[in-house]
């Protein structure tokens, strides 16, 4: 029996790793894809046996190492996920963005995603599989990070794109739109400012921030078998933040308006 094969590229992040272990619940080998191999190898071996979890280096803006992914993959069996979640982003500001860090922002949060679904598009296609990009609240509204923002907002379109174009091959392309994420990089900001979390939970209605397992039970739905009907959405998993934000609400709501 040809064995079920998930796809996760930036896995060597909180985040990654995360989708990694749960979609481990519903197919047969993970491969944990990052431009640190090393990185990758050492959340693999925590996560599980290695023919379960597979460590690979891998650039995901060069289309010569996604073919190299593609190729250790085919050995593995059929690839029937692919979700694109390697991303980062450089300035927070448009003024403090350079034409390199817009070019290499769009390539590492768009481009890559283009290229991995090319690349892995006839396995999708024999196994009728799903693509799950990862976004960002950031390709929805304004919250800073110019270019990483306007290069997620294009990764929803092309989320769009693909669920239009290839739906008749069976193939569903969904995205999530996570909000602020406890990660290590939190952590450390939470070890200089014990306060951080508590600043930042009064924004989100669910007075708290997303756990990078909230991201990762979003996408396992979004790549299973209860949501074969669903195609081309974007859904936040951002503890209310695109709702609406609480603060704002309780200030107007104390204002006088005429």
């Amino acid at each position: 029996m040809t064995q079920s094969a998930a796809i996760v590229t930036g896995a060597a992040g909180d985040i990654g790793a995360a989708i990694a272990a749960r979609l481990a619940d519903e197919h047969d080998v993970v491969f944990l894809a990052d431009i640190d191999a090393t990185a990758a190898a050492a959340v693999a071996s925590k996560l599980g046996p290695d023919n379960r979890f597979v460590a690979a280096g891998c650039d995901v803006t060069s289309e010569a190492s996604i073919a190299e992914l593609v190729a250790h993959a085919a050995g593995a069996g059929v690839v029937r996920t692919l979700v694109n979640n390697a991303g980062a982003a450089r300035a927070t500001s448009l003024h403090e963005t350079t034409p390199e860090i817009w070019r290499a922002d769009v390539a590492l949060n768009l481009e890559a995603a283009f290229l991995c679904f090319r690349a892995f598009e006839p396995m999708l296609k024999a196994s009728k599989g799903s693509v799950v990009n990862i976004a960002s609240v950031n390709a929805l509204h304004v919250f800073g990070h110019p270019a990483y923002s306007a290069a997620k907002a294009g990764l929803l379109h092309f989320t769009r794109l693909v669920a239009v174009e290839y739906g008749k091959f069976g193939i569903r392309s969904n995205a999530v739109a996570p909000g602020t994420v406890k990660t290590q990089a939190w952590e450390a900001r939470a070890a200089a400012n014990p306060n951080v979390f508590e600043e930042a939970r009064r924004w989100y209605p669910l007075q708290r921030v997303v756990d990078p397992k909230d991201v990762a039970n979003a996408v396992a739905f979004l790549a299973g078998p209860l949501a074969a009907a669903i195609t081309g959405v974007c859904l936040p998993v951002d503890c209310g933040l695109t709702a609406g934000q609480a603060e704002l609400a309780r200030t107007f709501s104390q204002s006088e308006h005429y």
